[in-house]
């Protein structure tokens, strides 16, 4: 196991306090700290540390807005499933870092099943999301086949 430095710890370390932090942060990214504090029963600067340590070790992946689709012009959502030629590492790996990369892929689902990836994926228009599947996909000769399914509604769960 590579050295892990002494202010971060492995998630298997977490305690009660880390996960109330992690919890109320998932509610609300844009907690500020005395109030993040309050919450979970612990001093602001012990509160501000414990957070950095929980960025630092990679149980906070990050910080982000959530931000209507249709506000930036990409009102139309897909999830597409991809199922690739072969399925050695190298080919896997390859399509994850290519297909992370394309034009209005919000995420990269690698899953079991019979299909190997799951794109999340906005678009202006059922044209242009089209023209993704076609002009990405289908050309890629690591993708056997592709099915599209359109999202008509997103609800944020609670976990």
């Amino acid at each position: 196991m590579p050295a892990v430095p002494n202010d971060v710890r492995p998630f298997a370390a977490l305690d009660d306090v880390d996960r109330a932090i992690l919890t109320e942060l998932a509610a609300d990214g844009r907690l500020p700290n005395n109030a993040l504090a309050e919450r979970v029963g612990v001093a602001a600067s012990t509160c501000l540390t414990r957070t950095r340590a929980l960025r630092e070790c990679g149980a906070i992946r990050g910080f982000h807005a959530d931000v209507d689709p249709a506000a930036v012009g990409l009102p139309l959502q897909a999830l597409v499933s991809v199922r690739l030629t072969a399925h050695e590492r190298a080919a896997v790996d390859a399509f994850r870092a290519r297909s992370v990369r394309l034009p209005g892929v919000v995420s990269v689902f690698h899953v079991a099943g019979a299909d190997d990836y799951v794109l999340h994926v906005r678009a202006a228009s059922g044209d242009a999301l089209r023209d993704f599947v076609l002009d990405h996909l289908a050309v890629d000769p690591a993708v056997a086949h592709t099915e599209t399914s359109l999202i008509f509604e997103q609800v944020r769960g609670a976990g």
